[in-house]
């Protein structure tokens, strides 16, 4: 074995991938509800992106950041523009966009001085695997086996707004809240409407940075550009990565007011990050989601996509809800089904179990109204047959 078994990979080897689909070594083709986890926005071998990522490769894939990078700066403007935010930080992934953020609130702490400033962050929420979005992240099996954890989070339940005031008023180094505005690996947990714009007001009485992690909800993957947008607020600082290269790895903090002016010259930094290649293959994602309706079209096709599940589950005694926004979507069930990941896979269709009884949907967004269908089908009929005891097919 050559790799470290850090993960417990499903029995499949995909060698090629166009729009929603993928073909395995076999030549077997898969429907790809679940988009490399979020990421391929714009499905696989995206004309754009992969002319962007040509074409830069043969003119500047490096040179670091002690030097003026034209197409970074170019990003940095679109995403400025998308957000109403003011300043971007570059890095590789959604963990360490996570940790810009937490040393920016940090940062900002100190500035105010507050010797040890906390973070409150919420029960199964997930920020990453480094030391420090592990630690801020809800969820014990992440921890397991890396304490001790690193200081400096206060842990209250998601969606509960009293228990983050309760929180903000009993310790006095709380600088900042860093939630998800829906939960993704946590079962794709949507909150009450009322709790974002509550949280945004608890900051803004309290002088704390509201600080949302949008690596798996942003770049229209809920119908709205970053998730938050829905109910009319801003962020103090966002981080994205994830959908943000479509399979290009690349993160973005991005901080607007105080939380702008945290970080100084020397104080963070990344080597690859925002680095020609990368920012190169953003812009053009960017560009193809304005240029293809995108953002719309997620809010139209989830609810398509929501509606033709409860169809197809209807009257399962199995299914808890079917919920999410745009196209992220959760199916809960009464009991743990990861097993139904593989019965999915014999039948051609690529999803994921979170939470352990959470099937988690997260398809492109350019995925058609006939694969929407064929989709809320597929995993309609594998739940009942999942429900009712029965076996993968053959």
């Amino acid at each position: 074995m050559s790799l470290m078994p850090t993960y417990s990979r499903l029995p499949v080897t995909f060698v090629r991938g166009e729009g929603v689909h993928v073909w395995d070594r076999n030549g077997k083709r898969y429907l790809d509800a679940l988009a490399g986890i979020a990421v391929c926005g714009l499905g696989h071998a995206n004309p754009a992106v992969a002319a962007a990522i040509s074409t830069q490769a043969g003119e500047l894939l490096h040179t670091s950041n002690l030097y003026g990078i034209e197409k970074q700066q170019a990003l940095a403007d679109a995403l400025v523009s998308l957000s109403g935010m003011e300043v971007v930080f570059f890095c590789n992934s959604g963990a360490e966009a996570n940790e810009a953020a937490i040393k920016i609130a940090r940062a900002h702490g100190h500035s105010k001085g507050i010797e040890k400033p906390e973070i409150i962050v919420t029960d199964h929420s997930f920020h990453g695997r480094t030391l420090a979005t592990l630690s801020a992240t809800g969820n014990a099996k992440v921890h397991s086996g890396f304490e001790p954890l690193v200081e400096g989070f206060v842990r209250v339940p998601f969606d509960d707004l009293a228990a983050a005031e309760r929180a903000a008023k009993d310790h006095s180094g709380v600088i900042a809240v860093l939630v998800e505005p829906i939960q993704g690996e946590g079962g794709v947990v949507v909150p009450d409407p009322s709790y974002l714009s509550g949280l945004r007001s608890l900051c803004d009485r309290r002088g704390l940075l509201l600080m949302l992690d949008e690596v798996q909800t942003g770049m229209g993957r809920t119908g709205a550009w970053f998730t938050h947008q829905h109910y009319g607020i801003s962020a103090d600082v966002m981080t994205l990565a994830k959908a943000l290269g479509n399979g290009v790895p690349i993160g973005a903090c991005l901080a607007r007011s105080e939380a702008a002016a945290a970080l100084k010259p020397g104080s963070h930094g990344s080597t690859f990050g925002g680095n020609p290649l990368a920012c190169a293959a953003a812009l053009a994602v960017i560009a193809t989601i304005q240029r293809e309706h995108l953002v719309e079209r997620a809010a139209e096709a989830g609810a398509r996509l929501a509606a033709g599940l409860k169809r197809a589950l209807s009257g399962q005694n199995c299914v808890v809800e079917v919920r999410g926004r745009g196209l992220m979507i959760g199916i809960e069930l009464d009991r743990p089904c990861a097993e139904l990941v593989g019965m999915a896979l014999e039948r051609g269709l690529l999803i994921n179990v979170t939470a352990e009884r959470v099937v988690r949907l997260l398809p492109p967004l350019i995925i058609s109204n006939e694969q929407i269908d064929e989709v809320a089908g597929t995993l309609g009929s594998l739940i009942r047959t999942w429900n009712a005891g029965g076996a993968a097919a053959e």
